[in-house]
């Protein structure tokens, strides 16, 4: 009887080795060549990558090694921080998952004085000086692009070895996590970029300087130069866009030849990016107002023909005034307010746009206003607009008052609009040329999400409205005082990404609010509110009873006395019940909070262990009983 017992133990410790063995087998194999399905059950689809992320991280040409530099000691303190840094590395987890081993993630921890903190530092990081006790905190990613050769990857995964170029997110706002994902696929697309995109530039304003005079750039300019290829283009003999330009800059453009405007048509066709510049006055054009040919000049610049086939409603005869955001200027010795020059703030700009979502403040000067035609097909995104307080009014009148600009304040009428000042335009184009159809290679119509980003305003760039010289130490440096340079950049580094990069926007963020809660709170805001205007009437019908006992003092004044006093109990004690009412909302809301709290607490902590302890009951009870049953 021993030896069938034994036999049967060991086969089935040997069932059990094969097993494990097998078991570890698939496991390693599973983590090697098997992606493991996973389930995105948030609200928001928070950790569910879009397509144009999908689409970036797929396409990658060269290995990538992102590093992730988190000071996990210094930022013990900061909830807010650790959460969202768990957020980030999620997200990174996500695409590196995806990559099939193109991107390499490290998670740094640089403790201070150490090589990690040098190394951060070196690489573009921004610490924070919130940290605990004082100390900085890093919370930033450094991007390096790799070398493919190496065997199994392996010179790709030394640190420090053979990298060909790196970029760097200085540090990771919160305030920003609507673009987490922007921001990712976003250095991932320019680390796999080999060269600087080209820029065209077509301007009739000194934007680029003259070298032969030494007329230096717009800073604007200056600044973009440093991110980007710029090429300045002739409109005289352009006859056709080439497809090296990612994307072109139109600014201040007056009579452009016929055949540079359907050059430019056909370039916003076949999907080239453009950014237009527009203005009712220009107030940097040198342009004599009439030349020698007796030529008049506004210093205005407009596109009618491009405009009318992309349905864009835009007059060049007229500007935005805004009382409420007008600038302060010093005019002859005086500071006077001018209604024309406006500083745009935090509630004018776009913040669902990764354009203009982190800038603070630009400023603008004489702009124009946009807005679409009745047949118009194409869609008006604002990035820029006015407040509610301003009035378009005709440009001569602003030329007018240049000596003192605030007579336009003068019978001053808000139209209770908010004007567009610079948008994106989407959507499907016609060509503005029908006529030229026999040309070869002639686009009649572009893609249906075709994108143009019009501005109204060509000052905006200029240096005297968003920087100031100093001197320091000698030496001449460039302090700005608001982000029109930043909105330039920022503009063309969107503009220039793929079409995969510009169809990821703005999601959700992860923290999310107790609707629930909130809807309580309001419901009881409003009997709050209902009580509390019942106890003003009451306090006002009181005053006025307790008035006419006054007048009537002085003929009756024992019973005006009494009555006086009557009236005041009666008022003292209907307050005091109003109070008590007012005191039996306020618990009402805090216990049907707390008895939400306490639903969810016992959901949580109770129900869903005890749930989850059952089933494996259960499942226990059930394997003992078939064993049971089992012959010996």
């Amino acid at each position: 009887m021993l030896r069938p017992n034994l036999r049967r133990r060991s086969a089935l410790s040997l069932a059990l080795v094969l097993l494990a063995l097998a078991y570890v087998t698939l496991t390693v194999a599973s983590s090697r060549w098997l992606r493991i399905g996973r389930v995105d059950l948030t609200a928001d689809q928070l950790y569910t990558l879009t397509p144009g992320t999908l689409q970036i991280v797929d396409g990658l040409r060269h290995p990538l090694r992102l590093t992730l530099y988190f000071s996990e000691h210094a930022t013990r303190d900061l909830p807010q921080l650790r959460s969202y840094e768990q957020r980030v590395r999620e997200m990174l987890l996500e695409m590196v998952a995806r990559s099939r081993g193109k991107i390499h993630l490290q998670l740094v921890d640089p403790v201070p004085y150490s090589d990690d903190e040098a190394s951060a530092e070196g690489g573009g990081l921004a610490p924070t000086n919130g940290g605990s006790n004082g100390e900085r905190a890093f919370f930033g990613l450094i991007g390096a692009t790799l070398p493919a050769q190496g065997r199994d990857g392996e010179e790709a995964r030394a640190p420090g070895r053979g990298v060909e170029r790196t970029l760097s997110i200085p540090f990771f706002d919160p305030s920003r996590e609507t673009f987490l994902e922007y921001d990712l696929a976003k250095l991932l697309y320019e680390l796999d970029q080999s060269s600087k995109p080209r820029v065209g530039v077509i301007s009739s304003l000194p934007v680029q300087g003259n070298a032969a005079i030494g007329e230096p750039p717009w800073t604007a300019l200056e600044q973009l130069a440093q991110q980007f290829e710029l090429r300045p283009i002739d409109p005289a003999g352009l006859k056709r866009v080439g497809d090296d330009v990612q994307v072109l800059l139109l600014v201040h453009p007056k009579r452009l030849p016929a055949d540079a405007l359907y050059a430019i048509d056909q370039f916003v066709l076949r999907g080239g990016r453009l950014a237009v510049f527009v203005d009712p006055d220009a107030e940097l054009d040198n342009a004599p107002y009439v030349d020698g040919n007796g030529v008049t000049d506004d210093h205005d610049s407009d596109l009618p023909r491009l405009f009318a086939a992309w349905g864009v409603a835009y007059d060049p005869a007229m500007v935005v005034l805004d009382r409420s955001r007008a600038l302060q200027i010093e005019l002859g010795g005086n500071n006077l307010t001018h209604p024309a020059m406006l500083g745009l703030g935090p509630q004018e700009l776009n913040r669902n746009d990764a354009v203009t979502a982190s800038l603070q403040r630009i400023n603008v000067s004489t702009a124009g206003s946009f807005d679409l035609r009745p047949d118009a097909r194409s869609r008006l995104l604002p990035l820029l607009q006015s407040s509610s307080e301003a009035e378009r009014v005709p440009v001569q009148r602003v030329l007018e008052t240049a000596s003192d600009p605030g007579t336009l304040l003068q019978g001053y009428r808000a139209d209770d609009t908010h004007h567009v000042l610079a948008a994106r335009l989407r959507g499907q184009f016609d060509s503005a040329f029908p006529e030229r159809a026999a040309l070869p290679g002639h686009l009649a119509r572009s893609a249906p999400n075709a994108e143009v980003v019009l501005v109204a305003d060509t000052d905006l760039l200029s240096d005297r409205l968003w920087v100031e010289a100093q001197s320091f130490l000698g030496q001449q440096t460039l302090s700005a005082f608001a982000n029109n340079g930043d909105f330039l950049t920022n503009l063309v580094d969107n503009l220039s990404g793929s079409s995969a990069l510009l169809s990821i926007r703005s999601r959700s963020a992860s923290l999310r609010p107790f609707t629930r809660v909130q809807a309580l709170q309001a419901a009881a805001d409003r009997k709050f509110l209902q009580k509390k205007l019942e106890l003003e009437r009451e306090l006002a019908e009181t005053r006025r009873r307790l008035d006419e006992l006054q007048q009537g003092k002085a003929g009756h004044s024992s019973a005006s006395s009494a009555a006086q006093r009557d009236e005041i109990e009666q008022f003292q004690q209907r307050r005091l019940a109003i109070n008590n009412e007012l005191r039996d909302v306020q618990h009402q809301l805090n216990a049907e909070i707390d008895a939400l709290g306490l639903r969810l607490k016992v959901i949580n902590i109770v129900l869903m262990p005890a749930l989850v302890t059952l089933v494996g009951l259960v499942f226990g009870w059930r394997r003992t009983r078939r064993s049971r049953r089992r012959p010996a």
